[in-house]
């Protein structure tokens, strides 16, 4: 169940707030429609719900804030605009990496493809696919957690109405299993079919919260706006001269001073009110369901209208002579009668249950869902459920078969989809689920296998170059590392490709969809900077073995030969490399880009390093000679496979001024991190 109490977002500049005291609820078990023309609001209304957008009000998804949530992705499926995907990443590949974020089984992928019929798009790249099959793919997305509520910003939008019929079957069958739906549309003749209950915005503002039959009764059909001082009487007279005339004209007072007047027109209307002295202050043809001038539709549509609104109430409107209908509208036969919900915050509820409509097939019964197992239960039953305050995460929920349900309209068969069954959610300790996220994240699109070819290319160029003009020692000629650049092509990569493991997250922001901004997690960081390290470990083994090789083809064995002190070169080598990726890394998580995170690894060599070695240069009283001999004192003289050589040439690489240069560059972007993380927790 969604709650939203006084959404209010911040003044702009001379204009009213695009979303100005929005109270709602989206009970579970059931469709809610949010329904306002372009500018209504609607979209500004999910961002302030989502904690996407700042403002004031609170919105309760099942009696918590979001933020309060610790997994909110289980129980808020979201859908604002296009998928934010890579584009050269495939359909399921995106799919699996949602999968190892969300730490649901990788088969999960492969069930919404099918539910959200995209099974024939799996090997598709995002980039290539149309706007209709990006918005299923956004529903697949959303559905991949198997989460309690779906929140949807106009899923319909570019749709075919093929398959904007099967995107509402969905929702339908989610609803039926005790979710809550809630969704937004421009569209009224698609808010009346789709939804239960129909939310009305106008301006920023909530005019009309109605049951969707309701809805459609009286927003839908063709009317007579009169505005009078004098409502009450001239209601009064007309239905009067309609009964007489035995017309079938309908009277609905719609507070203070305005009537709607269904059946009639306005020159009927006018002249009443003139013989009987009337004053009037507007009357005009209305057809829509935003108010006041919604506009005119041509007459041969309106026949069009009635029928959907027929079919959404699940009863013909009278036509032709009959009583004349004032005051309130009466409920027809075979509409749904929900129950409301009475409940206060947090306590039990009164399911909602849908009736039997004459005209086809039992609806079935709509049941409040937790995210566990969602059994239909038998037509007829009314379940007894009851709400759990914190979503079921252990390991006995059991998946069920898939349901096939009957096809037919939705308001009264069951949709004809096939729902992915539950998924079965078991805590994996951190940072295993961010680590099966970034390993499929870094090798589902060929960005980094396309700069690793690149940078052995460049290497070997460089180094062919460097032997042949000669004055290069053998370290640097392996490294393919010139003394007038700042960094080898293997450190610039691996910068590179560590800038891009965080970057690309604030250009395609996959972990954000339910948050708008990437989670500063450690356990993330943590799998980011292990991955980071591995790729740039590996591309410095294959850089130094591609040049050796490439040198000894060019020029025999005296160039690939193994230096002397191989062991201090290869750790202070291997060291530089990761470093980049690590700076990489953080820079890219600090600043949210790509070319900020690239800078920052070039920066280290041309600004820092200088500034170091000035300092650990200029004049002193003491220095740091004799740091390694002093190690060997203080430490144990005999470690397990001699593990004190190894800690003596670290201490050495630090001490030096790139080395010293590289931990400092790194304490200081992982200190800003921290503190970025600690002041987002705290917002």
């Amino acid at each position: 169940m969604i709650q939203a109490f006084g959404l209010t977002s911040n003044p702009r500049k001379e204009l009213p707030p695009a979303a100005d005291d929005v109270s709602f609820e989206a009970r579970a078990g059931r469709v809610t429609a949010l329904l306002g023309a372009s500018g209504a609001g609607k979209t500004t209304v999910l961002r302030l719900m989502l904690e996407l957008q700042r403002g004031r009000g609170l919105t309760h998804f099942r009696g918590r804030p979001l933020h309060r949530i610790a997994h909110p992705s289980r129980e808020v499926g979201v859908l604002l605009g296009d998928v934010p995907g890579h584009p050269a990443r495939t359909v399921r590949g995106h799919l699996r990496m949602l999968c190892a974020a969300a730490g649901v089984p990788v088969r999960r992928a492969d069930e919404v493809l099918e539910s959200a019929g995209l099974a024939h798009l799996r090997d598709e790249r995002l980039g290539t696919l149309s706007r209709g099959m990006d918005r299923r793919l956004g529903l697949a997305c959303a559905l991949v957690p198997d989460p309690h509520t779906l929140v949807l910003d106009d899923p319909a939008c570019a749709l075919s109405v093929p398959d904007a019929r099967h995107l509402h079957d969905v929702l339908r069958a989610h609803a039926a299993q005790g979710g809550t739906v809630l969704f937004t549309t421009p569209d009224p003749k698609e808010a009346a079919r789709g939804a239960d209950r129909v939310v009305t915005l106008e301006r920023g503002r909530v005019v009309a919260d109605q049951e969707a039959a309701e809805f459609s009764r009286t927003r839908l059909r063709p009317r007579v706006a009169v505005r009078s001082p004098h409502a009450a009487r001239l209601a009064a007279l007309v239905a009067k001269e309609a009964r007489t005339a035995r017309r079938s004209v309908e009277v609905v007072r719609e507070g203070g001073n305005r009537l709607a007047v269904y059946g009639s027109t306005c020159a009927d209307v006018g002249e009443t009110a003139f013989r009987h002295g009337i004053l009037v202050h507007q009357l005009a043809d209305e057809v829509g369901d935003m108010g006041p001038g919604a506009g005119e539709v041509p007459a041969a549509r309106n026949q069009e209208r009635r029928e959907t609104s027929d079919e959404a109430q699940g009863a013909r409107t009278p036509s032709g002579p009959g009583p004349t209908l004032a005051g309130p509208p009466v409920s027809h036969v075979g509409t749904p009668q929900p129950h409301p919900d009475v409940r206060p915050l947090g306590g039990p509820r009164q399911v909602p249950t849908t009736h039997e409509d004459p005209g086809g097939p039992a609806a079935g019964t709509a049941l409040h869902r937790a995210p566990g197992p969602r059994h239909a239960p038998a037509p007829g039953r009314h379940p007894q459920a009851s709400e759990s305050a914190a979503p079921d995460t252990g390991p006995h929920r059991t998946p069920r078969p898939f349901g096939v349900l009957t096809p037919g309209p939705a308001r009264r068969r069951k949709p004809a989809v096939t729902l992915p069954p539950p998924i079965s959610v078991r805590s994996a300790p951190s940072p295993l689920r961010p680590l099966r996220y970034e390993l499929r994240r870094a090798t589902g699109v060929g960005t980094g296998f396309v700069v690793g070819a690149l940078v052995l290319l460049m290497s070997a160029a460089t180094a062919v170059v460097l032997a042949r003009i000669g004055h290069t020692p053998q370290p640097r000629l392996l490294a393919a590392w010139p003394r007038e650049f700042p960094l080898p092509p293997a450190a610039l990569g691996a910068g590179l490709l560590g800038a891009l493991a965080f970057g690309d997250e604030f250009r395609h922001p996959a972990l954000a969809a339910d948050r708008g901004t990437v989670p500063r997690r450690m356990g993330l960081l943590t799998a980011k900077l292990l991955v980071s390290a591995v790729v740039a470990l590996l591309l410095a083994a294959l850089t130094v073995g591609c040049d050796a090789q490439v040198l000894h083809l060019f020029y025999g064995p005296e160039f690939s030969e193994v230096p002397a002190d191989w062991s201090a070169l290869s750790a202070g080598w291997l060291g530089l490399v990761v470093g980049c990726a690590w700076s990489g890394v953080l820079a890219a998580g600090v600043f949210r880009s790509t070319t900020a995170g690239l800078a920052a690894v070039v920066a280290v060599p041309v600004v820092v390093v200088p500034l170091v070695q000035k300092v650990w240069e200029g004049p002193s009283v003491r220095t740091a000679a004799g740091l390694p001999l002093r190690v060997r004192e203080i430490l144990l003289t005999q470690w397990p496979f001699g593990g004190e050589r190894y800690v003596v040439e670290v201490l050495t690489l630090v001490s030096q001024p790139v080395g010293g240069a590289m931990t400092l560059s790194l304490t200081t972007l992982l200190c800003a991190y921290l503190l970025m993380t600690l002041r987002s927790r705290t917002r």
